[in-house]
């Protein structure tokens, strides 16, 4: 620690969703009170200050990692994560296959960013399932995959970037489509 500098305090990231308490037999109110009452066993007269990291449901991605972002920790740098200045909405990262909803990574599998970034290759085209299924699975899958493979991958898709699904339109009778979006920013940088 520089000498002009003296700790204050510290900040304790849990990552901890309500079920997940549930299933262990507690709740996060529960936790935070036992945390609470160690610190004032430990040094009496501590003040402590808990706040709980609020996700739209589905948006997929490590507890912690949400926890993190949606608090602003200042040290994030696991690279899952996207600074304050970068635009809020989707990001897709195509040299990283990573996609951002809201600063935190949604978590894609493999085929579901190889379909996010087909459909946004092709802007404004309605691609259907077969053609998705020939170009995005290749003849080496070994795995059975029909047309209704993609619409599984698609519904994944959408529930990983909660409140953003819209992105993706279902064409009835023809298939999917990705329309220019204002909350949706592609990268797609040489080095």
């Amino acid at each position: 620690m520089p000498n002009e500098t003296e700790a204050r305090g510290f900040a304790l990231y849990v990552g901890l969703d309500e079920s997940s308490a549930l299933a262990a037999g507690t709740s996060l109110t529960e936790v935070v009170n036992a945390l609470r009452a160690k610190l004032a066993e430990l040094t009496p007269g501590t003040e402590t200050y808990a706040a709980v990291a609020l996700s739209p449901k589905g948006i997929g991605g490590r507890n912690i990692d949400v926890v993190r972002a949606a608090l602003r920790d200042p040290r994030v740098t696991d690279g899952d994560e996207v600074d304050d200045d970068e635009p809020q909405g989707i990001l897709v990262d195509v040299p990283r296959r990573k996609v951002f909803a809201d600063g935190v990574s949604a978590n894609l599998t493999f085929k579901e960013f190889e379909l996010l970034n087909y459909l946004i290759d092709h802007q404004g085209e309605t691609i259907s399932r077969r053609e998705l299924v020939e170009l995005v699975w290749d003849d080496e899958d070994e795995t059975a995959v029909n047309e209704r493979t993609i619409d599984v991958h698609i519904r994944r898709l959408r529930a990983k970037i909660a409140g953003y699904e819209d992105i993706i339109r279902t064409v009835r009778g023809g298939g999917y489509r990705f329309d220019k979006h204002p909350d949706v920013t592609v990268e797609d940088y040489q080095i």
